[in-house]
């Protein structure tokens, strides 16, 4: 399967794999030592502006360990909210489950239309504290899971970077950071 047929989808490859979880830090020590990802670098509260939520304003207070797990990223994502959010409507406070893969996309409005257009519609869409912009694409009734997409940006290059950088060399000491 070439690079352009992933999931069947023309996304390309996935650059994050991601776990809802109930504790990013019991979550991250259980990854290292189970399957030797890692290190996993906490952010906690992670700040996010214009949500929208199934075409209303909502919330998405989350925090998040990102670690390395062999080339792909692993994304475990603790969701502190009530409120309904693109991963409360899969898992309740106290579950855990795959809940995305996430693509670089050249153009994130035209990707989207596309995916709504195959039957796997916009979520949720928010804006990071540092200006990017992401959507989570319910891709659930034909893949299982959520999609999340976003422009690849220089800042976010940097921090996948930063992220397969920590895992070089690492020996398994000091999982979460």
């Amino acid at each position: 399967m070439g690079n352009s047929a992933a999931l069947g989808l023309g996304l390309g490859p996935p650059v994050q794999i991601a776990y809802a979880v109930p504790d990013v830090f019991a979550a991250a020590r259980h990854w290292a030592a189970a399957f030797g990802a890692g290190p996993f670098l906490v952010r906690s509260h992670i700040p996010v502006a214009e949500v929208m939520y199934r075409g209303a304003p909502g919330v998405f207070d989350h925090s998040s360990a990102y670690g390395q797990w062999g080339s792909i990223m692993v994304e475990l994502v603790q969701d502190h909210g009530s409120e309904p959010s693109a991963v409360r409507e899969m898992y309740s406070a106290d579950e855990s489950g795959l809940h995305h893969l996430a693509f670089f996309v050249d153009d994130l409005d035209a990707a989207t239309a596309g995916l709504a257009a195959a039957g796997m519609p916009l979520a949720m869409s928010a804006t990071s504290g540092g200006g990017v912009r992401f959507h989570f694409i319910d891709a659930v009734a034909t893949h299982g899971h959520m999609l999340e997409l976003y422009e690849p940006t220089e800042r976010l290059h940097r921090f996948y970077a930063d992220v397969a950088a920590a895992a070089d060399g690492w020996d398994g000491r000091h999982p979460v950071r």
